[in-house]
C-alpha cells in the first residue's frame, strides 16, 4: 500500500510539473495553454489510434488542471448487442461499472495503456516544442503582417557577393525575422555593408514552410510615399493627399499632391521650410532627384505640370484613348523629353495619359484631315509609354516608352527640316 500510495503521490507530483511547465511557456513565450493543452491532447490521441486498430473519434484525453490529471478514456455506447467493441458495450457489462446505466447513453471508461506516462511525457515534450515552433510562427506573421505597406528598419547581417542579395534583420515590437532583400529590388548603385541599418518596404508578407517570408523592397513607390508621410504630418493626417507616384528608382520621382483645404499649400507642405522635409527624404533616397507637384482634375493642366521643369505652352487631349499633345517652346524640347526620355516617361506613369511632345515651330497637320485610326497609330507611335499607375503597377517596356521620347538628335533634324 505504501508503495501505491508513493508512486500516486509521484504521478501527481509529475502532473503538477507538467503544468507548472506549460504555465511558464506562456508567460515567457506568449503561447497560450490552452493552445498547448489542445496541441498534446490531439498527439496523445493519435498514438493511441495507431497503436489500436478499429479505434475512431471515441477516444479523448482529459486533461484536468485543478486536479493535477491527465487521464484517457474511451467512449462507448450502450447497446443490446455488441458489433463493434471498440465502440460499443452491452448493457450488462455496462452496469458492472454504471448500474443506472441504460440503452443508449454513452459511457466514458478510463482507458491505462502500457507505458502511458513514458509515452504521454515524449508526446507532450514533442508537442511543446513543435507547439512552441508553431505559436512563434504564427506570432511572427501576425506582426508583420499588420505591417505590410509600412516602412521597417532593419539591420545588414549578410551581403551576398555571388548575386547581391542582402539579408536583413527586422524587428517589429517583440518579435524580429530576417528577411531577404534582392538585387533587384535594391536602389542601383547603393552600396550596403554588414551592420548597416537601413530602411526597407515590406511590400507583402507570406506564409512559407519554413515560416513567414517577409518580402522587402528599397525600389517601390511606396518607400517614396511612407517617407513622405513620416517627414510631413500634414501628408499623415490626411490634410495633403498624394494622387500618384512615378518612380525610377536610384535617379527622379515625380509626386502629384493635392490638398481640399484652401489654406494649405501641398507642395509648400510637402517641401517644408528651406526644404528640410524633402531634403530629408532625399537623403535617405540617397541622393534620387524627387519633383513635387500638384494634383489637377483638369488633365491639360496635370499634364503640364508633370513635364516639369520643362515650360509648356499648350496641351491639346486627342481623341485617340487617353492620350495628348503638348506643344513646349523649341529650347525646351530636350528638357521636357529629359535625358534618355526620362522627364516624359514618368510624366506619362503619373498622369496616365500617352503624351506627344512636339516643339513650337513643328507644324501641326488639321485633326480633320486624319482619319481617326490614323490619329490613334500616331499617338501610340509618338506615345512616351503606356501609361501605368505609379503606385507599384508595371513600368512600360523601354522600347515603347523611348519611342514616343524620341531620340533628341532625331527631333533636332525634324526641326530643321521644318524650318528649310
Amino acid at each position: 500500500m505504501a508503495k501505491k500510495k508513493t508512486a500516486a503521490k509521484s504521478t501527481e507530483l509529475d502532473a503538477k510539473e507538467f503544468f507548472a511547465a506549460i504555465s511558464d511557456i506562456e508567460t515567457e513565450k506568449g503561447i497560450p495553454k490552452s493552445y498547448m493543452l489542445e496541441k498534446i491532447t490531439q498527439a496523445l490521441v493519435a498514438a493511441y489510434k495507431r497503436d489500436h486498430e478499429g479505434i475512431t473519434d471515441n477516444v479523448v484525453v482529459d486533461a484536468n488542471e485543478e486536479l493535477g490529471s491527465v487521464r484517457m478514456f474511451v467512449k462507448k455506447d450502450v447497446v443490446e448487442e455488441v458489433d463493434n467493441p471498440h465502440t460499443e458495450i452491452s448493457l450488462e457489462e455496462a452496469r458492472r461499472a454504471l448500474p443506472r446505466a441504460q440503452l443508449g447513453d454513452v459511457l466514458r471508461i478510463e482507458i491505462k495503456p502500457k507505458n502511458f506516462g513514458r509515452i504521454a511525457a515524449q508526446t507532450a515534450r514533442q508537442v511543446i516544442i513543435q507547439g512552441m515552433r508553431e505559436a512563434e510562427r504564427g506570432m511572427i506573421f501576425a506582426e508583420f503582417s499588420a505591417k505590410e505597406h509600412e516602412i521597417l528598419t532593419g539591420a545588414v547581417t549578410r551581403v551576398d557577393e555571388r548575386n547581391g542579395s542582402v539579408s536583413i534583420r527586422l524587428t517589429s515590437g517583440s518579435e524580429f525575422t530576417d528577411a531577404f532583400l534582392s538585387a533587384g529590388e535594391q536602389v542601383k548603385g547603393e552600396v550596403v555593408h554588414e551592420g548597416d541599418r537601413v530602411r526597407v518596404y515590406v511590400v507583402e508578407v507570406r506564409q512559407a514552410t519554413r515560416g513567414p517570408q517577409v518580402l522587402i523592397s528599397r525600389t517601390h513607390p511606396g518607400l517614396v510615399k511612407r517617407l513622405f508621410e513620416l517627414e510631413v504630418p500634414e501628408i499623415y493626417d490626411g490634410t495633403v493627399q498624394v494622387m500618384s507616384i512615378a518612380r525610377e528608382a536610384g535617379s527622379r520621382t515625380k509626386l502629384a499632391v493635392w490638398s481640399d483645404d484652401e489654406n494649405v499649400d501641398p507642395i509648400g507642405a510637402c517641401v517644408g521650410p528651406r526644404g528640410q522635409r524633402v531634403n530629408a527624404v532625399v537623403e535617405e533616397l540617397r541622393g534620387e532627384k524627387v519633383d513635387i507637384i500638384k494634383y489637377s482634375d483638369d488633365p491639360s493642366q496635370y499634364v503640364a505640370a508633370a513635364l516639369a521643369p520643362a515650360d509648356v505652352i499648350s496641351v491639346i487631349e486627342l481623341e485617340a484613348g487617353k492620350s495628348c499633345r503638348v506643344v513646349v517652346p523649341d529650347d525646351q524640347l530636350s528638357l521636357a523629353i529629359g535625358k534618355e526620355g526620362q522627364n516624359a516617361r514618368l510624366a506619362a506613369r503619373l498622369t496616365g495619359y500617352k503624351i506627344d511632345i512636339r516643339p513650337a515651330s513643328a507644324p501641326e497637320p488639321p485633326e480633320e484631315e486624319k482619319a481617326p485610326e490614323e490619329a490613334e497609330a500616331e499617338a501610340a507611335e509618338a506615345s512616351v509609354g503606356e501609361a501605368v499607375d505609379g503606385c507599384g503597377k508595371e513600368a512600360p517596356e523601354p522600347d515603347e516608352a523611348e519611342a514616343g521620347a524620341g531620340d533628341e538628335a532625331e527631333e533636332e533634324a525634324e526641326l530643321e527640316a521644318a524650318e528649310e
